[in-house]
């Protein structure tokens, strides 16, 4: 047994576990309290299971399950930008580079490179796996928005111009959930829940 190699594992386990307390803007659906990265990746998970057939192309769903449970790691080290947050968005790749190879290096060497690869497509948004994992990461705050009245749209001013041109990729990826989405935008803007 190679104990050096389950020593660095655990400790990767164990620097993970910081996950749960980077929060988001997105309040969790009952309105109690911010959703943390680590829930946002599970909800993730369970949504390409679920959702998996609007896919526009085939798409491998465990290999989409890999890439959203790591695509918010590197979030530990360089935080959660608000995706309307201009400013923010600035320096975010570097910061979050610099994170993936601190954090993801914690790992054995193999482990490491696959994790890092997983980060890398998903980043890349060019495979339909990583589209398809891109897609649900940009659909699912807009879910949670619309359950919470429009907590964080209407705490930040955004708009529904500015959430149709940041998700307009999902009809390419899955028109079905795009039709979705904007009903429950429609829905929004008429309940005022975000302004047109």
């Amino acid at each position: 047994m190679d104990n050096e190699r389950i020593k660095k594992q655990i400790e990767f386990l164990k620097e993970i576990d910081k996950i749960k307390q980077v929060f988001r803007q997105t309040l969790l659906i009952d309105g109690t309290r911010h959703e943390n990265d680590a829930e946002h990746s599970w909800h993730l998970a369970m949504m390409a299971m679920i959702l998996s057939e609007y896919a526009d192309e085939k798409i491998d769903v465990g290999h989409v399950i890999k890439m959203v449970l790591v695509h918010d790691i590197v979030e530990i080290d360089a935080g959660d930008t608000f995706v309307y947050d201009e400013k923010g968005y600035e320096d975010k790749p570097e910061r979050e580079k610099k994170a993936a190879e601190r954090i993801f290096n914690i790992l054995p060497k193999d482990q490491a490179d696959e994790i890092r690869a997983l980060w890398d497509e998903f980043e890349e948004r060019k495979t339909p796996d990583a589209k398809f994992a891109s897609a649900l990461d940009r659909i699912q705050p807009i879910i949670h928005n619309y359950y919470t009245n429009g907590h964080s749209w209407r705490k930040h001013g955004v708009k529904s111009h500015q959430v149709l041109e940041r998700n307009k990729i999902v009809s390419k990826i899955a028109p079905e959930l795009w039709k979705f989405i904007n009903d429950i935008l429609e829905d929004s803007i008429n309940k005022g829940y975000i302004e047109k």
